[in-house]
């Protein structure tokens, strides 16, 4: 039983990582986009320059045409790392999976007839309470 509190506070944990990995470069402010993998000081303050001076950007290629140092494997990478320009991911990389996403691609499947882990979890949870409180 402890195992699987664990397990499911580390999920929790994990997922909420998951959550707030995406970063539009036309919303954040340095410290959100020195969050980004990839991204230190010197590209956060050469992109928030370009963004004051000529506007936002208006897609992943104004972005790289804008941004030295952002070339296709570059734009990828930051990309699959969470950046997003206007709210789009880059095309041909990757997004970052979804917590639901993950977890479903990692689970084992489960036994024909087998109560989901929630349902199991709750029935067990009661009694424990119910011994605690005598």
């Amino acid at each position: 039983m402890i195992k699987k509190l664990m397990l499911a506070v580390a999920t929790l944990v994990a997922s909420m990582g998951f959550a707030f990995a995406q970063v539009d470069v036309n919303k954040a402010d340095a410290a959100a986009l020195d969050s980004v993998k990839g991204v230190g000081p010197a590209m956060s303050k050469a992109i928030i320059d370009e963004r004051t001076k000529a506007g936002p950007f208006k897609d992943w290629a104004d972005f790289q045409k804008r941004v030295k140092g952002v070339a296709d494997k570059r734009a990828a990478q930051l990309s699959k790392a969470g950046l997003q320009v206007n709210g789009q991911a880059r095309d041909g990389a990757p997004m970052a999976a979804a917590p639901a996403d993950k977890t479903a691609k990692t689970a084992k499947p489960a036994k024909a007839g087998a109560k989901p882990a929630d349902a199991k979890a709750k029935p067990e949870a009661k009694p424990e309470a119910a011994k605690s409180a005598t």
